[in-house]
């Protein structure tokens, strides 16, 4: 028996309740409900699947755990996808072998061109993003896909804004030159 949950907010909120009590159909429900959208979010942080599903699997049981601080009214999936990223970020922090110094060299790299990446699907991106260092992805999903600030990211990664600065344009620089290889 496959086990979904629907749109309506009460139906929501049984699971939520139902994860409360830690009842295994509202775990397995909530679960298969949200991997797909989990896993591409800690696809963008991790270095490969495996490491994503290390990710997704440690963010669930973080979930699960904590279930009973979510608040009714508010966004589940907002609340379930601030984990995932919280739990990127640690396994990020835990990862990194060491901290990414300033660059003086960020002021003059050119430009991104986002016209040259609307010729790529979807996939072809998250693997040129998947190939950039830990330091560089991070700064870039934090930023260009979350909407973080400088500020904000140097708190959550330990790093100088300067730091942060320079990292996402190198990422994007990065990305650039991956894209353009694929053609």
């Amino acid at each position: 028996m496959e086990l979904v949950i629907p749109g309506s907010w009460d139906a929501e909120q049984n699971v939520v309740l139902a994860c409360i009590r830690r009842e295994k159909w509202a775990q397995q429900a909530l679960y298969e409900e949200y991997y797909a959208r989990m896993m591409g979010v800690c696809m963008r942080y991790a270095n490969n699947e495996n490491d994503a599903l290390d990710i997704m699997h440690e963010g669930f049981i973080k979930i699960l755990r904590n279930i009973h601080s979510f608040q009714p009214g508010t966004s589940l999936v907002s609340w379930i996808r601030r984990i995932m990223i919280n739990t990127s970020i640690d396994y990020y922090r835990s990862n990194m072998r060491r901290r990414t110094s300033d660059m003086d060299e960020a002021s003059n790299v050119a430009s991104f061109d986002a016209d040259a990446v609307s010729r790529f699907s979807e996939l072809e991106i998250l693997n040129a993003v998947q190939q950039l260092s830990p330091s560089y992805r991070a700064v870039f999903n934090l930023y260009v896909i979350e909407g973080y600030s400088h500020k904000e990211i140097s708190q959550l990664l330990d790093v100088n804004e300067s730091t942060s600065r320079s990292n996402l344009v190198k990422a994007r620089l990065k990305l650039q030159n991956i894209l353009l290889k694929q053609g």
